[in-house]
């Protein structure tokens, strides 16, 4: 047993390389809660999640309140005993948001301790699949966006070998949409993946009335197209529409997956590491999903995600949104537009401490 002998809370506030804007929000911060977990032989295991913008301050609060303090002098292997215990420490807050933001800063800081004392990269030891994802781009697709530079970014990402295109959809009237849409298939051929984005904007009539719109422009997914925690509307959207339907970014708990996969109202699941709670339940929701046959695309986090769609079969997308650059040392390796896992033991993250102090605005040492 090598017991762990500090914990370390951090929050950096990183500002997004473009304007990103959907149905319901702009993404104004990305606040990303780290945490540094060190052992008894010294190596030391590095984890962190995020908001887009709000609920930071109060994911550091319950990490240095609750979480950190009571990892002191536990074994560090025992992950999915501390995952459990964390759990029920907090369980008055648990199932949501906050608490799965911190949970999953201290797994993935637990993970990529555990992968460096193995000496192996993360996509081996959790699974080891494969070695490559293919991967789609989302930064030209907002919604504040017009035609034209929808069609350019569109034409731009193709060319750079990526495999499709996320647009937003959300416009006042399907019209828009439609028209957005159709302008981007036009350019880019009918053999090139165009996903649709709601972001939960419409109620379950406008969802189905748009899918079929959307439906003679072959569109790879329409994703979060109503309320995340109506599991019976996305079924009655799913047997309406032969577009497939994509649910999992604002889903907090294992049973919520469970429930979409057993009432047949999804097509893919877009598991979050980050808003799961962190890699312990996000591979089991993945392995859930592989015995009903449903795909993987995971929502954001591309930078740990490259690692966890590589160490499961059933993984399709990784989706290109780069939230890291700023304090790391280099970006994901993308190799014939696919994201290639890193060999590096570890998660795959290479951080760079002095960058990432000039965007720290709190800095907590738990021993």
């Amino acid at each position: 047993m090598a017991a762990i002998v500090s914990v370390e809370v951090l929050l950096v506030n990183l500002k997004p390389n473009v304007v990103r804007t959907d149905a319901v929000q702009s993404f104004e911060c990305q606040e990303t809660p780290i945490v540094r977990i060190r052992d008894a032989d010294g190596a030391v295991g590095t984890g962190y999640s995020y908001t887009i913008g709000t609920g930071g301050s109060s994911v550091i609060k319950l990490l240095d309140d609750h979480l950190a303090p009571m990892l002191i002098g536990r074994d560090a292997q025992d992950i999915e005993k501390l995952w459990r215990d964390m759990f029920y420490r907090v369980h008055a807050t648990a199932v949501g948001a906050i608490t799965s933001i911190a949970l999953a800063a201290v797994d993935t800081a637990l993970w990529d301790l555990r992968a460096r004392k193995a000496g192996l990269p993360l996509h081996k030891l959790a699974g080891g699949a494969k070695d490559s994802i293919q991967v789609y781009y989302t930064e030209g697709g907002w919604l504040h966006l017009d035609e034209a530079q929808l069609v350019d970014e569109a034409l731009r990402a193709k060319e750079a070998g990526f495999g499709g295109t996320k647009i937003k959809v959300g416009r006042p009237h399907v019209a828009e949409d439609v028209h957005r849409l159709a302008a981007v298939r036009t350019a880019v051929g009918d053999a090139w993946d165009i996903m649709t984005d709601a972001n939960q904007g419409f109620t379950l009539d406008e969802a189905i009335r748009r899918a079929h719109c959307y439906e003679p422009l072959n569109i790879a997914w329409f994703e979060e197209p109503i309320h995340a925690d109506d599991v019976g509307a996305h079924r009655r959207l799913c047997a309406s529409t032969s577009v497939p339907i994509a649910v999992g970014e604002s889903l907090y708990s294992i049973s919520q997956f469970k429930d979409y996969l057993q009432s047949d109202a999804c097509s893919i699941v877009q598991v979050d590491v980050g808003r799961i709670g962190g890699i312990t339940p996000w591979l089991k929701v993945a392995h859930m999903a592989e015995a009903y046959n449903v795909p993987i695309c995971p929502h954001f986090l591309m930078e740990i995600h490259v690692a966890l769609c590589c160490a499961i079969p059933n993984s399709r997308w990784l989706e290109y949104i780069p939230q890291l650059d700023v304090i790391t040392q280099a970006s994901i390796s993308i190799e014939h537009g696919r994201a290639v896992a890193s060999l590096a033991p570890g998660l795959g993250v290479e951080w760079d401490w002095d960058k990432l102090k000039n965007h720290l605005v709190h800095s907590r040492l738990h021993d």
